[in-house]
């Protein structure tokens, strides 16, 4: 799968930053839905001609906030279930 994601390495955020946030894009625009698979770390990272861990650092991102998950040797997907929003009652609860 080939997905339309870039980087500008003269931006001040890091590369992981802008890929993380491309994908999160892509995926709320529904670009990306849930179930699809993304390319591996490997294909993405020579598409778009960065290191490998750049990508892992955009994929492990993703999957802590729940947007991705691992299919262990399959390959990581884009998330069926849509993660919990932060809601100021959530946030009230936290900090009692």
């Amino acid at each position: 799968m080939k997905l339309n994601v870039r980087v500008n390495r003269k931006r001040p955020e890091s590369m992981t930053k802008q890929i993380r946030d491309q994908l999160d894009q892509m995926i709320n625009a529904g670009t990306l839905v849930a179930g699809t698979f993304l390319p591996s770390e490997r294909e993405l990272a020579n598409q778009i001609k960065v290191a490998r861990n750049v990508v892992r650092g955009a994929y492990e991102q993703l999957m802590s906030v729940g947007r991705v998950q691992s299919e262990g040797r399959r390959g990581r997907t884009v998330s069926k279930k849509r993660p919990a929003s932060k809601t100021k009652s959530s946030a009230k609860a936290r900090k009692k």
